[in-house]
């Protein structure tokens, strides 16, 4: 198989971002203003139908410090025993909505709601429809307080995070919409008075190991000879994966046209206006999976790995091109893309991002962290779909837009189309005229996740 085509993200400066979105004519120089004029033009341009629907936010104040702090401890969250995850999660007022009872989850996700008013009261993860976890049972003091101080900022830094984040997509939505010549992006997340912030842990093949093998002691209560034996056939195992997976380059989970089936996440768009990311943080082992001195599971034995893919593993499907490209970006920087809601509200002007999460079945030890603010319209929004282009309506529509005035040589052309309209339900069958975000929302979620989704069984 070719290598997945390498997309290098547009790269807006934070101070470029501030200058765009608060610029005053009578404020600004002519050269100031043709520099706003070009740099807006490109960004409109690469948010817009004929763009790749995402960018790239660099330079932000603090976010280095933050970025590096807070991501690891996705991980270490993802692994706890269940009885302290629920007490931690509790008293962070942190959620999840995956099932974290699961030892073959894919995903780890921590979620809470943030509010763009100063809060009087911590929000609950419950106020989210999260499934939060309250604690029952007590737990082993010394392991509590270990725990306490390892995640005692949890809570106050996912604040800080993204709090910062929803100002990036604030800002993204003050251009927008004066390029549109509307103020509708920018009051639609105003009037939402919240955002989702989402910490996720992508599972290594190992981490699922140690899930498992966490789940076996607790049913049967082992010895400790016992576990010392499960330990070493964790990391025998552990071995031959790695080994093994030298073998196996990602052809075996790619088809001709790029389209993966070995996945962190399936193919999707985010139905909200805005989607903001910390560029990822991957992790890898530091010391050997055989090591008699050191539990190669722990923290202490992983630390940041830069990308053995040369890039964040996010992938989109470009229409235009009818390719997949994987995404690039600067370790410290954020990315937005755009979602179907700032398509619709746009009537097509911004382009929402069709994307995936990319597993590398080369690098069965590597683990994805980052962190994801959801910025969307309030919940009793009402979406007109009148003005709106009809070819946005339906993937199969989106599909065919690049390949109009492409040669077409045989089937493999439409294999990636083939493909994402067979997982990814159209808009058209989701969207009617007069819904509301809610109504909107709960329609996606059911034709993608419901019982007979198109990705229940995903």
């Amino acid at each position: 198989m070719e290598e997945a085509d390498i997309l290098e993200l547009y790269e807006l400066s934070y101070s470029d971002l501030v200058l765009l979105s608060s610029t005053n004519a009578s404020l600004t120089s002519p050269e100031e203003l043709d520099k706003v004029e070009s740099m807006t033009k490109t960004l409109m341009e690469t948010l817009g139908p004929m763009g790749p629907g995402l960018l790239a936010i660099t330079g932000v104040p603090g976010a280095s410090k933050l970025r590096k702090d807070f991501l690891p401890l996705a991980r270490e969250l993802a692994l706890l025993d269940h009885e302290s995850r629920k007490r931690i999660l509790k008293e962070h007022s942190l959620g999840s909505d995956v099932p974290l009872k699961n030892p073959d989850r894919s995903v780890s996700s921590f979620a809470m709601q943030l509010k763009y008013a100063t809060e009087s009261k911590p929000s609950r993860g419950a106020d989210y429809g999260l499934h939060s976890e309250d604690n029952h049972h007590e737990v082993d003091q010394m392991i509590s307080k270990c725990h306490n101080m390892k995640f005692k900022n949890v809570g106050s830094i996912f604040k800080e995070l993204g709090f910062c984040m929803m100002q990036l997509g604030l800002r993204l939505a003050q251009i927008c919409d004066r390029a549109i010549g509307s103020y509708e992006l920018e009051l639609s997340l105003l009037e939402s008075c919240a955002a989702k912030g989402r910490l996720i842990h992508y599972h290594s093949v190992l981490d699922g190991l140690l899930l498992k093998e966490h789940g076996r002691r607790k049913k049967t209560g082992k010895s400790e000879g016992n576990i010392k034996r499960d330990q070493e056939y964790i990391n025998t195992k552990g071995e031959r994966q790695s080994k093994g997976s030298e073998l196996n380059s990602s052809s075996y989970d790619a088809n001709s046209c790029g389209i993966h089936s070995n996945l962190w996440q399936q193919w999707h768009y985010d139905y909200g206006i805005f989607t903001v990311l910390t560029a990822p943080f991957f992790l890898m082992p530091s010391c050997s999976l055989s090591s008699k001195t050191e539990e190669p599971f722990s923290a202490s034995c992983h630390e940041e790995f830069p990308s053995p893919m040369g890039h964040t593993s996010l992938q989109i499907y470009d229409s235009n091109k009818n390719k997949v490209f994987m995404v690039k970006a600067l370790p410290e920087s954020f990315i937005i893309q755009v979602g179907e809601s700032a398509d619709i509200i746009s009537k097509g002007k911004l382009r929402s991002t069709l994307h995936s999460v990319y597993r590398p079945s080369k690098f069965e030890n590597l683990s994805r962290e980052t962190f994801v603010v959801f910025l969307q319209p309030p919940w009793n929004k009402t979406f007109s779909i009148t003005d709106y282009p009809e070819t946005n309506t339906t993937s199969n529509a989106r599909c065919l837009m690049a390949s109009d005035d492409e040669p077409q040589f045989g089937q493999d052309k439409s294999k990636p189309c083939d493909e994402i309209q067979r997982i990814v339900p159209p808009l058209s069958s989701r969207l009617k005229d007069g819904m509301t975000f809610a109504e909107f929302s709960r329609e996606t979620t059911k034709q993608y996740y419901g019982s007979s989704g198109l990705q229940s069984n995903r």
